[in-house]
């Protein structure tokens, strides 16, 4: 029997039984660059509609949900003000070193930095811990996930997958408004 969703193939959930058996965790980490402490892409099995399924998930910090948001409105802020503005690209000349913005892409680059600065001040942006499921994912059921913590890690991850599949998953509702980090000045 052909599956148009390959999560919910059971020769492709037995596969992932017995790979998460054999490395003893309730979680598979997908190998990617972008996993860091903040966000972590991985597969698990659960239920859903009264059926095992992969779950392809993504979990991160609230405080980096926090920035992408305040980013995200920093940007539009700029769209608005600039009408060029298709987003700042960095890139690499054929050494490997940075090739210079141009003076548009300067400006624009310092007034989203002032425009973050300013929602971050006035608190203007809140997020809260959440789950989102995604029933039209190309591989099983897409979850977004963030918490409330300072990192993830496995042991992070191991709670959360035992909590959503015993549904005992409590997600703190209070809103949060972050602050960015700043890099300390030390004095010579």
């Amino acid at each position: 029997m052909k599956f148009n969703n390959p999560g919910f193939d059971p020769q492709q959930i037995l596969k992932l039984r017995e790979e998460l058996a054999s490395l003893g965790k309730s979680f598979k980490i997908i190998p990617d660059e972008e996993n860091t402490d903040e966000f972590v892409n991985f597969y698990f099995l659960g239920m859903y509609e009264g059926k095992e399924v992969i779950y392809d998930a993504a979990l991160y910090t609230l405080r980096l949900h926090h920035a992408s948001e305040v980013y995200e409105l920093a940007e539009h802020k700029a769209a608005q003000k600039f009408p060029n503005f298709k987003g700042i690209s960095y890139e690499e000349d054929e050494n490997g070193n940075m090739i210079p913005l141009t003076q548009e892409e300067e400006e624009i680059g310092w007034f989203i930095t002032e425009i973050i600065m300013e929602i971050e001040e006035e608190e203007s942006v809140k997020v809260q811990e959440f789950v989102d499921i995604d029933t039209n994912h190309d591989y099983g059921i897409g979850l977004d996930a963030s918490l409330n913590v300072d990192f993830i890690d496995e042991k992070t991850i191991a709670k959360f997958v035992k909590e959503f599949n015993d549904d005992t998953l409590v997600l703190d509702d209070t809103m949060y408004s972050f602050q960015s980090e700043e890099e300390e000045e030390f004095d010579d």
